[in-house]
């Protein structure tokens, strides 16, 4: 880590995990409604399909004394009857709608909880800023590059705090881990690896029909350009262009996020990335197979994916939630750090860290490990906290918008046939590039938009 331009990230980013007692959001905090220490915050779930009533339920588990769940919120009205599972656990039932802004309407409520498919992300984040609310928003935080900088605009022009469901960045054994790294202990790091490789099968092209009777179609497609009803894009818009970034968006943000925190580095010099959808016919558009390699200085950041390997495997509960280690080389979403003192081979979402010396006697060799820990109830506390102290959560906007961008310039690369990118750090721009700056940023379809100024 030799550059002055990674030494200057690095001191501005420094805070390390201790962002949690950060920077206060608001130089005037009469700006902003706060939430006295004696009241319940108040929460409206947005999306409730697998990961929304998730997020709920652990709200509830690691922060019941503190919220409450006053909306769930879906354009598909067949979810309501999930209220009665929040109403059991608080002993009142959350009132429910199709249209979220009803919720954003109620200057009760305190904040948003956003788990939608990602191309609403960027817009309800915004639209929850400028209703005074503050947003726990979903990985990844945006569709495309420029909504980052939308919502980096609306949260400070608002006073809001944002959180990205990065929870990594709230994990003790990655805060340590970070530590060992600035610490010189790793020595000199020019090489960093980042896996994503699992099994995920196709999906079936179905023809377009009609929406089943209380699904809103028109809210759910929103931003994205007009098409009739299609089951196959609800069950499957991860891996549609126009709703998501592929699986280096859905599943490996993670990683992504984590690994650029760990390294230390902001934007990239150049972005470069190859692939295809070669293991199987169906609806996906994006890559089942994916290399992406982002240069900064000094450092090369390689990231591979692969859809058709069964034999690769996320680490389990059991593992995260012991004190074990996984088997790092089927380890599906690890990440390699080589420094000129080792090896250090990190997990996500729990696993711990390992550090590798030279081998003896055909042996490995371990200098440093630490266990971990799934980080969710972590991350959820620390949102309420930074609501409570309007202080910056761990996993802040601007932090997330660095991520995404990682993974956004890979998927224009990749779009544009494998074309190196060069980037300038200073507006995030592609250089001298028009055709990649088309995908910079979508065309939004009303009244589904993002207006300037936010």
């Amino acid at each position: 880590m030799k550059s002055s331009n990674r030494r200057h990230f690095l001191k501005r980013t420094g805070q390390l995990a201790a962002v949690t007692a950060g920077v206060t959001v608001l130089s005037d905090p009469r700006s902003a409604r706060g939430t006295p220490a004696a009241d319940k915050i108040l929460l409206a779930i947005v999306g409730l399909r697998g990961r929304g009533m998730n997020l709920a339920h652990g709200f509830l588990d690691r922060t019941q004394k503190d919220c409450e769940i006053a909306y769930l919120c879906d354009v598909d009205s067949r979810q309501f009857p999930r209220a009665k599972e929040i109403a059991d656990r608080q002993g009142r039932e959350p009132r429910c709608v199709q249209d979220f802004r009803r919720a954003l309407d109620d200057k009760s409520v305190t904040a948003v909880v956003c788990a939608t498919p990602d191309h609403w992300h960027a817009l309800t984040t915004i639209w929850a800023c400028q209703a005074g609310k503050d947003v726990y928003v979903e990985k990844p935080m945006t569709h495309n590059c420029w909504e980052g900088q939308m919502i980096i605009q609306a949260a400070r022009k608002y006073g809001r705090i944002v959180q990205h469901g990065t929870q990594n960045r709230s994990a003790p054994y990655n805060i340590a881990a970070v530590e060992y790294i600035r610490s010189g202990k790793l020595g000199q790091i020019y090489m960093c690896k980042v896996f994503n490789q699992k099994l995920w099968a196709n999906h079936p092209v179905v023809p377009d029909s009609e929406p089943p009777p209380g699904f809103d179609w028109d809210m759910w497609n929103g931003p994205a350009p007009e098409h009739p009803y299609n089951q196959g894009f609800v069950n499957y818009w991860n891996h549609i262009w126009r709703y998501s970034g592929g699986d280096i968006a859905n599943d490996a943000s993670h990683q992504i996020d984590l690994a650029r925190w760990l390294c230390g580095v902001g934007h990239p010099k150049t972005v470069y990335s190859t692939g295809g959808r070669w293991a199987s016919e169906g609806l996906a558009e994006t890559p089942d197979t994916q290399v992406a390699v982002w240069e900064f200085d000094n450092l090369l950041m390689v990231f591979e994916l692969t859809l058709y390997t069964p034999y690769m495997l996320k680490i389990d509960p059991e593992v995260r939630n012991s004190d074990m280690f996984p088997y790092w080389p089927q380890t599906a979403t690890r990440i390699e750090i080589y420094g000129t003192e080792g090896l250090m081979i990190v997990g996500r979402h729990g696993g711990g860290w390992q550090v590798f010396d030279r081998p003896k006697s055909r042996q490995p060799v371990v200098k440093a490990q630490m266990y971990g820990r799934f980080p969710d109830p972590e991350h959820k506390q620390n949102f309420i906290e930074a609501i409570r102290t309007r202080k910056q959560p761990s996993a802040p906007p601007e932090e997330a918008h660095l991520s995404c961008l990682l993974i956004h310039y890979a998927n224009i690369s990749y779009r544009l046939g494998g074309e190196k990118l060069y980037i300038d750090p200073k507006t995030d721009h592609i250089i001298d590039n028009p055709r990649a700056m088309e995908l910079f940023r979508r065309t939004y379809r009303p009244p589904w938009e993002i207006k300037e100024p936010v």
